[in-house]
């Protein structure tokens, strides 16, 4: 029978453990991962699949419709579906905004729980939609005497999560804050940069979660030629996503400026000073591995 997962479920995850299983699912044999983008104007759908050997197989689509906003309803929709890994069948249809909202900001998390300082107290929330409430709610695992910082372009938005959470504000002044951050973790849809190098001081970690088109970025040249660059794929980020591709292309960068991803989890670490700046590329293997941590979790319960 196929097991119908909704977002109930999330009463009994915990991010630590989704981190420590995605860390160990990248002991397995690598990932076999496909996108596919179709666009209509600012229409988008995105298909991805991936199969790991031993741990199964998962196609997640998503739609996203900027537009749907001004009528009420959700800009991104989907479906996630997985399958057995000996026979092919399907064992589980669950919720798309929890298998996403746990990937993407679990993904970031494992990230920060070996890049970011331990001692971050300033930490500043780039945009205040789902991903930043969910980062709101897993950096404060992580860092609960932490002061945040939220800022968003509609600022009625900052506001409305500043509000939701105690130590968090929102804020008008973006280089300001930045300026000040040890933690900065962004999740817009911009194309073109809003996070600039030159308001990163030494020690700072920088979460980029948002651009995930090829004409999508979120910090400038000069932050990735000052930062320690790392992935969570190099298969999906360096030739798929503009925050990497787009600099390569152009010869600012190198692929071999990426200094790991998390099939190389030993080599994601830090000096003091170090700026370090982890492109989040929630790939499919990821949505996989989480899906996979849900179902289990779950089936425990």
């Amino acid at each position: 029978m196929i097991a119908t997962i909704g977002p109930e479920a999330a009463e009994v995850l915990d991010w630590f453990h989704l981190t420590d299983a995605i860390a160990a699912a990248h002991n397995l044999p690598k990932a076999e991962a496909r996108d596919n983008i179709i666009r209509r104007g600012d229409d988008t759908v995105l298909s991805r699949t991936a199969w790991i050997d031993g741990l199964g197989l998962a196609v997640k689509t998503a739609t996203v419709f900027p537009g749907n906003t001004a009528k009420g309803l959700d800009s991104i929709d989907g479906a996630v579906t997985l399958f057995d890994d000996r026979d092919g069948r399907p064992t589980a249809l669950l919720d798309f905004k929890l298998v996403t909202k746990w990937k993407t900001a679990g993904d970031s998390l494992l990230a920060a729980r070996r890049l970011a300082r331990p001692d971050s107290q300033n930490i500043v929330i780039v945009g205040a939609g789902n991903m930043g409430a969910a980062s709101r709610e897993c950096y404060g695992l992580l860092f609960p005497e932490a002061r945040f910082k939220v800022w968003n372009r509609t600022t009625a938005r900052a506001h409305e999560l500043a509000d939701a959470w105690p130590n968090t504000e929102a804020t008008a002044d973006l280089e300001g804050s930045v300026r000040g951050a040890d933690i900065v973790t962004s999740a817009t849809m911009s194309v073109d940069p809003i996070l600039k190098g030159a308001w990163l001081r030494p020690g700072t970690h920088v979460d980029l979660i948002g651009a995930y088109r090829p004409d999508m970025r979120e910090v400038d040249d000069d932050a990735l030629l000052r930062g320690r660059l790392f992935v969570d794929s190099r298969a999906t980020t360096l030739e798929h996503i503009g925050e990497l591709r787009d600099p390569i292309a152009r010869g600012v960068i190198t692929p071999d400026a990426v200094v790991a991803d998390y099939y190389e989890l030993d080599r994601f670490t830090r000096s003091l000073d170090d700026i370090t700046i982890f492109k989040n590329g929630g790939g499919a293997h990821l949505d996989l591995m989480t899906a996979r941590y849900i179902l289990d979790t779950w089936q425990a319960q």
